[in-house]
């Protein structure tokens, strides 16, 4: 499996420690920036991250900003995204089983490493569940798409 992980400035200060736990159980990590401290835009890596997981050079991915929020909402803007920004483990479960979420992000302002750690499992263990959750990914692709839903 490969994960591409991304964040702006605020997240650097969380971004070694998932890397380094990803690559604890042998998942490659693609490091898609920033790795300076200076004041950086999210959106950026936002996009860089979810562009990684569209073309499939990476499986899935992880995004951090301060909230977990902007950052993510950023990536939602690529089509075929669903990113969800979770602060405890219960929701990137969920967000797995039920919206089959490619992209997970968190604030490094919000959780602190072990915590970031119990969310990156329970969203890597968790498994998309398909039948009526998928019904509902099809509508969100049809919104994606500009078609007339309902």
């Amino acid at each position: 499996m490969k994960i591409a992980v991304g964040c702006d400035h605020v997240g650097l200060l969380l971004k070694p420690d998932v890397i380094q736990y990803l690559e604890s159980k042998s998942i490659e990590v693609i490091d898609k920036g920033t790795n300076s401290s200076d004041r950086t835009d999210y959106p950026l890596y936002g996009k860089r991250v979810a562009d990684a997981v569209i073309s499939k050079e990476a499986d899935l991915g992880i995004l951090i900003c301060g909230s977990g929020i902007g950052i993510s909402i950023a990536a939602n803007k690529v089509n075929g995204i669903r990113a969800v920004a979770c602060s405890e483990p219960y929701s990137a479960k969920l967000s797995r089983e039920h919206n089959n979420t490619n992209i997970l992000a968190f604030g490094s302002r919000v959780v602190g490493s072990e915590l970031a750690k119990m969310i990156i499992d329970a969203w890597l263990n968790a498994e998309f569940e398909g039948g009526r959750h998928q019904k509902r990914i099809d509508l969100i692709s049809q919104i994606e798409r500009g078609e007339h839903i309902g």
